[in-house]
């Protein structure tokens, strides 16, 4: 084995995936396992997240866990330490998608819904990890942000801030925790290939040709491409990279 794939190893590591039951965290929660960790399946959805262990085998568990709900959090950290004695991963990734009504006209309620999963989800998710990678000599935590984190989009206020409020929340902790060993980045995914945006495709007619064509590279993304980003940013192979927001867009926000 080269140096540079023992740097992409992650043997010997325990990692969390938050929102693992499909799309983007079921191919990382896949893709860390097959790179050596073991993984810790989180999702409020038990009977699609239960798969996505099965699928990785012996060396996962599932525990079923709402991010904006923080004794849920809390107890999927303390199932995660007490089943795998450490964590070293974490790649906070459940989120909602809420919108199609301009800001004026988008109600408290679901603000509220989709601040709480996609940026307090975040929030409760490291301020549970972060002790408990200390104790384990340090760790990597990936957050889900999106393009939408840097860029406005009509009909999106709650989901573009929340976005935001991410890649703000990333920076907050890699300046405070770098220096003892928790690495902490966001990734920014265009529009991806997921059973969420599938949704919001059979509801718009047009809307993925739209989104297509403003992608340069023309494609939707896969879950597997962002999983990828996932495992290298977990991995010793980005030992020097932290508070970072990288952009897996197909060249959406180059424009």
């Amino acid at each position: 084995m080269s140096v540079s794939s023992n740097r992409l190893s992650l043997e010997g590591k325990v990692a969390i995936v938050t929102g693992a039951a499909a799309g983007i965290g079921r191919a990382s929660a896949i893709l860390l396992a097959e790179r050596g960790a073991k993984v810790v399946v989180a999702d409020v959805s038990e009977e699609e997240g239960r798969q996505t262990a099965r699928t990785i085998g012996d060396n996962a568990r599932f525990v079923r866990a709402d991010v904006s709900d923080e004794q849920s959090v809390r107890d999927l950290v303390a199932a995660t330490l007490s089943h795998f004695g450490r964590l070293d991963i974490a790649h906070n990734n459940a989120g909602i998608a809420i919108g199609g009504t301009e800001l004026a006209d988008f109600g408290k309620a679901g603000w509220d819904r989709v601040i709480g999963v996609n940026l307090t989800g975040v929030y409760l998710a490291m301020r549970e990890e972060i002790p408990a990678m200390l104790e384990s000599g340090g760790g990597s935590i990936v957050n889900m942000s999106s393009v939408a984190g840097v860029v406005g989009q009509v009909g999106q206020a709650g989901y573009i801030a929340s976005k935001h409020g991410v890649i703000g929340l990333t920076k907050a902790a890699a300046v405070e925790y770098s220096a003892r060993g928790i690495r902490v980045n966001a990734l920014l995914p265009g529009t991806i290939n997921t059973p969420m945006v599938q949704k919001i495709i059979n509801e718009n007619p047009g809307w993925v040709e739209a989104l297509t064509a403003a992608q340069p590279i023309q494609r939707l993304g896969e879950p597997e491409e962002i999983a990828e980003a996932v495992a290298w940013l977990a991995s010793d192979a980005a030992s020097f990279v932290t508070g970072a927001s990288l952009a897996i867009d197909g060249g959406f926000v180059a424009q």
